[in-house]
């Protein structure tokens, strides 16, 4: 009897772990940052990731249900972390109907358009970012600031973040080593008391959700740690060659999504390599992106564009860090 095999989209690589164990296992460690982001921005971060988690499950439930009518996906558990990453990357108070927005766009065009899970090129919750950022510029860059559950929802006090101080002063002649006495110290930032979007700005959090990844094997360090260090060595020599022009590297490191991005997003199954040196390429290629549009860019921050961008290479790099495929011989003659 002749035996039948089953290609599948990728990621492709065996492994007991199943889809839902593994998006549980980026559910709970995301939990670390969700927490901060309640204990920072109150109540408006429990209504903007409901919300957005809500959305994008009944979106994506009805999509398949009553449009293309085929089986249901939402137990695996892919539709909450959209949901969850997607508010990770808005203001804590942006209006409810912005995040239906885009939460459908993140499951309807980025995710569902390409047949669901495994096929879509590019992060969902990204393309939902990007396209609210777009499309409401105005809501999608008023920052609260971090006074807890003090912090109205509807009418919460905004401010700059330290990315966007940075860039308006340099816009205006000063130098960074005044701007910096107008924005949280590093350990501050670290901790999370700055503005931002809601899920980004304790690194603390965020590394521990690391941290955790790493350890229960749902990620590898390549993609993380090339992100960062790129980003570390680039900023760095500017600092070094200009600093009253340019910011030093754990200023970079600990504001906007960078690790966010790093840890989070750009390690995305579906959308990032699949070997280990296609994943330092990868990561190389958001951190350096990520650096020119900070510095040079329309925007202060580019972590979400630096992403989308490398998604968009994923298969060329596939293509060219793909194994030896199997029984091939290798032109030393050597299988």
């Amino acid at each position: 009897m002749v035996k039948l095999l089953n290609v599948s989209p990728s990621p492709h690589f065996q492994s007991d772990e199943t889809t839902r164990k593994l998006m549980l296992g980026v559910i709970i460690a995301l939990m670390p940052a969700l927490a901060a982001s309640i204990y920072f921005f109150g109540t408006g971060a429990i209504i903007v990731t409901l919300t957005s988690v809500a959305t994008c499950v009944l979106a994506e439930f009805l999509l398949q249900k009553y449009l293309l009518k085929g089986p249901t996906s939402i137990t695996d558990l892919s539709a909450i972390v959209t949901g969850l990453l997607l508010a990770f990357n808005v203001p804590s108070n942006l209006p409810v109907y912005i995040v239906v927005i885009g939460a459908l766009v993140a499951i309807g065009v980025a995710k569902m358009t390409f047949g669901g899970l495994g096929n879509n090129p590019f992060n969902p919750a990204i393309v939902g970012r990007i396209f609210l950022l777009i499309s409401f510029p105005v809501q999608m860059t008023t920052w609260p600031k971090p006074t807890g559950f003090n912090n109205s929802y509807a009418d919460a006090v905004t401010g700059a973040t330290p990315l966007g101080v940075l860039r308006e002063g340099l816009k205006n002649g000063d130098t960074v080593t005044h701007l910096m006495t107008q924005v949280p110290s590093h350990m501050k930032m670290f901790f999370g008391y700055m503005g931002g979007s809601m899920g980004e700005i304790s690194a603390l959090a965020l590394i521990i959700g690391g941290i955790y990844l790493l350890y229960k094997k749902i990620i590898t360090w390549h993609i993380p740690f090339s992100v960062l260090i790129t980003v570390v060595l680039f900023s760095g020599v500017m600092w070094l060659v200009n600093p009253d022009k340019y910011a030093d590297p754990v200023f970079h490191l600990l504001t906007g999504g960078i690790l966010l991005g790093a840890i989070f997003m750009a390690t995305d199954y579906v959308t990032s390599p699949m070997s280990h040196k296609g994943m330092i390429i990868y990561g190389v290629g958001i951190g350096v992106i990520t650096v020119l549009i900070r510095n040079w860019g329309a925007y202060p921050e580019g972590v979400s564009f630096a992403i989308l961008i490398m998604n968009g290479f994923t298969p060329l790099i596939n293509m060219y860090m793909k194994p030896a495929g199997f029984g091939k011989e290798a032109k030393n003659g050597k299988a």
